[in-house]
């Protein structure tokens, strides 16, 4: 099942051969701490370079933004590659807003 249709907003782990796909939907706010944590675990137990797709999200507070740049973070200082792929406005505006925008790399979509 994907879980991105079974909630309205959320965040999960999508397991791809080769590299973890973090996925985030809907209102991404303090709600959904459990989904981010659990996520992030997952994502970095895989060992695997990680893509963050925020294409679906509708809202990000601050506290969402915080998840981004700990995603990237740790991530990096696992040795992990995490990128975000071609994030929606509502989300790169909210990055450039914080001052944060440069702690997350950014890289375009790939068909």
């Amino acid at each position: 099942m994907d879980t991105t249709q079974a909630k309205t907003s959320g965040i999960g782990l999508l397991e791809e051969p080769g590299h973890s796909v973090l996925q985030m939907w809907g209102e991404v706010d303090s709600a959904l701490r459990p989904d981010a944590s659990g996520a992030l675990a997952r994502a970095l137990d895989r060992n695997l370079p990680v893509v963050i797709d925020t294409s679906k999200v509708d809202f990000i507070d601050s506290t969402g933004i915080a998840f981004l740049v700990q995603v990237c973070t740790i991530g990096r200082d696992e040795g992990l590659e995490v990128s975000l792929v071609d994030p929606p406005a509502v989300v790169s505006d909210v990055l450039s807003m914080l001052g944060v925008d440069d702690l997350v790399t950014h890289r375009a979509p790939t068909d």
